[in-house]
């Protein structure tokens, strides 16, 4: 396939959505997804994908995740002269200079900011450039795992054993304020995270803690589990506004579906990159005729009787062997790890199995059958042969303990549900206390 035709719906899967919530006038937040024009444009600069979660009064947030979104992907595009986990936290501090720049410069939208969190799909794997509390997740072997580390409060006290599991629980510190962000300060503290090594299957979840405050990590992973992008990202939101919606909701999600993009796999097209392997040897000949030189030299001046002389070849000879040595490390380190082999931050910071399927089948059940309740309560208007339909392929499933296919079809039976209630006349009063 010739690449400039080429279609990336046969090696990745990406859906994404964003939501006002049920309790907030606008929508602060914002989303980007930038995919490379070409095989070997993602070969050197990847997929990049954006949350962010604007603060500011008026419309200061809005425009602060904005700026994030716009500026993050045209300043990385023009960096070249780096590895693409370092242009990336260069174009995540070019942004907030801009951000800085316009709150400064304007009253109105003093101290704005933003969230960031960034995901790069790049051959050696997944790498996250982040501040905030936004969040990126990946789903791999069934397991959900949290890549970045929350900029916030609870969290830094949490990690600086100054803040116990029941002190958290208890809601003793407010989870809302955060450490670290863009825009009210001249100069930023970007976390990088990864490389993250990728196989077909994994997926991956963007998320702003409108999303995060009301869903656990065990049921994000199960939703991102046991249903298409499509569908899962209709199902967090709508979720997030069952339970409450206290803040805008963002989610993009992302699921590899070609080896093309695995980590093992992205280097078999023979392509060069800055990230692939040299066709250069790995020690030049230079090297081997200087290092065997200096050694027959050395060998010939200690039989000759010159010892200062053969004592200061030796050294150099062994210096030749150093540089061999270090060679072969480094070789061996950007072998296991792709690039320049430098690997960024500590994550994943939390590691879970995802929610028990039958469990949350029976939640998701009880949930649509509160809002069916609702709804014939209301005397809305809703397709029941439709939600029936589906509601009965979710019972067929749980009678027969197909649990993974039973969540598939609550969840889309909830969204239909919710699709339903938002088109009503009146829409302004559709809501149902669960």
């Amino acid at each position: 396939m010739s690449e400039s035709l080429l279609n990336w719906d046969d090696y990745i899967q990406v859906a994404s959505l964003s939501d006002v919530g049920m309790r907030r006038a606008t929508n602060q937040d914002n989303l980007s997804v930038s995919l490379a024009s070409s095989m070997e444009q993602w070969q050197r600069k990847g997929h990049v994908f954006i949350v962010a979660d604007g603060m500011g009064a008026h419309a200061a947030g809005e425009l602060a995740s904005k700026l994030a979104i716009d500026h993050i992907p045209h300043l990385y595009a023009k960096y070249n002269d780096s590895s693409a986990p370092e242009e990336m936290r260069k174009a995540v501090e070019g942004a907030n200079s801009e951000i800085h720049r316009r709150g400064q410069a304007n009253e109105e939208f003093h101290n704005m900011g933003t969230t960031c969190s960034v995901l790069t799909i790049l051959p050696e794997g997944a790498v996250c450039a982040h501040i905030g509390d936004s969040r990126i997740y990946r789903l791999t072997q069934n397991r959900i795992e949290q890549l970045t580390f929350d900029h916030s409060l609870v969290w830094e006290m949490k990690f600086a054993g100054q803040l116990s599991e029941e002190e958290e629980r208890l809601g003793k510190i407010p989870k809302n304020v955060i450490t670290r962000s863009l825009g009210p300060y001249a100069e930023c503290n970007v976390d990088l995270e990864g490389p993250f090594p990728i196989q077909v299957g994994d997926t991956f979840l963007l998320c702003s803690d409108g999303l995060t405050a009301v869903i656990s990590d065990t049921e994000i992973g199960s939703i991102l589990a046991n249903m298409s992008p499509d569908e899962a990202v209709k199902v967090l939101v709508d979720l997030s506004n069952l339970r409450g919606g206290p803040d805008n909701i963002t989610a993009v999600i992302v699921k590899i579906g070609h080896p093309k993009l695995a980590t093992s796999g992205n280097h078999s097209s023979g392509k060069s990159s800055r990230y692939s392997s040299s066709n250069k040897p790995l020690v030049p000949a230079t090297f081997w005729g200087g290092f065997i030189g200096s050694a027959i030299v050395t060998i010939l001046l200690y039989f000759l009787g010159f010892w200062q002389i053969s004592l200061l070849t030796g050294v150099v000879s062994l210096a030749a062997v150093g540089y061999l040595v270090s060679r072969l490390i480094k070789n061996s380190f950007q072998g296991k790890h792709g690039g320049t082999g430098e690997v960024f931050g500590k994550g994943p910071y939390v590691r879970l199995g995802c929610a028990s399927s039958g469990q949350f089948a029976k939640q998701l059940a009880d949930m649509l059958r509160k809002l069916q309740e609702g709804a014939l309560r209301e005397n809305w208007k809703v397709d029941w042969p439709q939600l029936k339909s589906m509601t009965g392929k979710a019972e067929q499933a749980t009678s027969q303990e197909d649990h993974s296919t039973a969540i598939a079809n609550y969840g889309r039976a909830v969204s239909f549900l919710m699709d339903q209630l938002r088109n009503q006349e009146d829409a302004s009063s559709s809501s149902i206390e669960l």
